[in-house]
């Protein structure tokens, strides 16, 4: 079952931020995953707009999706996100 793992951040340091984004994105192909929301302006229907930036990332399931997070690849550039931008992350399971 698909698995998605929700990012939505705070940038704080565009500069580091964008030193952030190739390599976090890198790190998401190799682990197996695809980008289905990345950024972009959101429409708010109900209640208050989220701050910041929005991704959503596609696992096959989520212990790749906990791999993915673990992995070397990834620790670096949270590493270089560090201090760039707050963030929340959270997976959650798509439906069969």
């Amino acid at each position: 079952m698909a698995t998605y793992v929700i990012y939505q951040c705070d940038v704080l340091d565009a500069e580091r931020y964008e030193a952030y984004k190739p390599k976090a994105a890198a790190s998401v192909r190799a682990a197996g995953g695809r980008y289905i929301v990345r950024g972009g302006d959101a429409e708010v229907l109900e209640g208050e707009a989220p701050a910041g930036r929005t991704v959503v990332v596609e696992f096959p399931d989520r212990e790749t999706a906990r791999r993915w997070y673990t992995g070397q690849m990834y620790t670096e550039a949270r590493k270089i996100r560090e201090g760039a931008a707050t963030a929340r992350m959270y997976v959650v399971d798509g439906i069969a």
